[in-house]
């Protein structure tokens, strides 16, 4: 775990959030497929192709091999698509697809995380196209996320940043310096056990909906286990949520990089200790 500094003076905290399956029931990447299908993005195949992802990814039954080619299949489809169209379908059909499938246990969270003074950050290995706008709907301060090289308004399908294991660890961390955050007094959440490091990080960590290895990881080491199941209009919720004042949502990943549209590839399950 990290330690922090004794200061004299109580430093500020914050509440770390992973999207697919701790705050979101999907991928928060693959569930924009049928979007992407609309807007000439992607074809039919491609379509069918995320949706036998979606299902994988939710049964849990992918080993890192197969989520490893799905990771390169997406870098590499994504090539040459132009970024402002990504975000324009993204903005479009953001609430149609997202509304359905947040939790609201999950919003209530960031509710009381932010009565209690913390900031919110949202960690995720989906796209920065994707999680910066589901944060800002989650009334989320700050954003982790993966993010792809870009050249003359494209995507290349270069990654520059992955926010995937320990990689998500040292964002964090290297935000904590700049915001001043004290990581002994804060929080995560996660439901997959290649985020040990992010939780490892924090002086409270949680498993929200937990694979099987995490479950038993969380029981190891004495942390609490959260099940996540309600949905919730998320329009209702977000409207309520963004009446008290917050910072500008600000994008806190490193570097430039990774899977565009939030194809990042969400999902490479592997330990990451």
């Amino acid at each position: 775990m990290n330690q922090t500094g004794t200061d004299q003076l109580p430093r500020k905290t914050a509440a770390f959030f992973d999207l697919d399956k701790t705050v979101i029931a999907k991928s928060s990447t693959l569930a924009f497929s049928r979007s992407f299908y609309q807007g000439g993005l992607i074809n039919r195949r491609a379509v069918l192709r995320s949706a036998y992802a979606q299902f994988v990814y939710l049964v849990g039954g992918a080993d890192h091999d197969q989520m490893e080619r799905m990771r390169e299949y997406l870098s590499s489809l994504v090539a040459g698509w132009d970024v402002q169209a990504v975000k324009d379908i993204v903005a479009e059909t953001l609430h149609t697809i997202v509304d359905p499938i947040v939790y609201d246990e999950a919003i209530t969270l960031i509710e009381e995380h932010h009565l209690a003074g913390r900031d919110v950050v949202v960690v995720s290995s989906s796209g920065a196209e994707v999680v910066e706008p589901i944060g800002e709907m989650l009334g989320a301060d700050r954003i982790v996320a993966t993010r792809m090289v870009t050249d003359e308004g494209k995507f290349t399908g270069e990654l520059e940043f992955y926010a995937y294991a320990e990689n998500k660890a040292e964002a964090m961390r290297k935000l904590a310096v700049e915001e001043g955050y004290d990581l002994e007094r804060s929080y995560a959440y996660s439901d997959s056990v290649t985020d040990l490091p992010m939780l490892d990080t924090v002086g409270h960590p949680y498993a929200v909906n937990p694979d099987r290895a995490l479950r038993k990881a969380a029981a190891e080491q004495g942390w609490p286990v959260l099940v996540f199941s309600k949905p919730v209009a998320l329009r209702q919720r977000a409207s309520s949520i963004r009446e008290a004042p917050k910072p500008a949502i600000a994008a806190a990943a490193i570097g430039a990089g990774a899977a565009a549209a939030g194809l990042a590839w969400y999902a490479v399950r592997r330990r990451g200790r």
